[in-house]
């Protein structure tokens, strides 16, 4: 996998930036994927928050058939407990952290930085929100699951020990089953981290009102 820093569609807010939101896709997609949700977060119109939706590398996806797409790790099977290949989820942890990093330089404070993804984006924004050394935010995980299937990452930083966490599912998700989404819930809850959770009557996906929630959670995390 690529070292070279992430290129990133980057929507800014009509005033400074004070706040971002690091938002990673899905497998196989881009950060085109996701840019276009911003005005449906239904923000007031001076929130301030910067989005950054980076593009994760290309490289070969066993399950695919050793297919090249855009992917934050390779997946080699469908066992929830051995679906993630770590050394590619510890590779793009890097990059991740590189992001929240160049976003820090920019004057932005880590605690003013929700990290943000949607299903492989989600276990990437779960696994590196969790052990990332300084607090965010927030950390936001839709339609996915741990690296670890119903184990918590090692390493988890004290700094996030009572960083928000929002969790969304879909109820007929065929990608990501449901109850993937609720074995990360239950370790998360069982650790005692402040999550929030709800799923919705759709697939694999986000929906305007969910959309609407989020917009809500960030103003509240970000103070926007």
């Amino acid at each position: 996998m690529s070292a070279l820093p992430l290129e990133a569609i980057v929507v800014e807010p009509s005033t400074q930036a004070t706040a971002c939101v690091i938002w990673l896709h899905g497998l196989g997609d881009s950060g085109a994927g996701f840019a276009p949700v911003v005005p449906a977060l239904g923000l007031k119109a001076d929130h301030g928050i910067r989005f950054v939706f980076p593009h994760a590398p290309e490289q070969a996806v066993t399950i695919n058939g050793g297919y090249q797409m855009r992917a934050w790790y390779d997946i080699k099977s469908m066992d929830l407990h051995d679906r993630a290949d770590m050394a590619g989820v510890l590779a793009s942890e890097a990059l991740v952290a590189g992001l929240i990093a160049e976003q820090i330089a920019s004057g932005i404070a880590a605690n003013k930085i929700v990290l943000a993804g949607f299903s492989q984006g989600g276990v990437m924004s779960l696994f590196t929100g969790l052990r990332y050394p300084q607090a965010l935010a927030g950390i936001m995980a839709l339609s996915c699951y741990l690296p670890g299937g119903d184990k918590l990452p090692e390493g988890l930083s004290a700094a996030n020990r009572n960083t928000p966490i929002l969790q969304h599912h879909g109820e007929q998700d065929d990608v990501v089953p449901l109850f993937a989404a609720t074995m990360a819930k239950d370790a998360l809850l069982a650790a005692g981290y402040p999550l929030s959770w709800k799923t919705y009557a759709m697939p694999h996906s986000v929906l305007p009102q969910q959309l609407i929630e989020i917009g809500g959670w960030l103003t509240k995390v970000l103070q926007a």
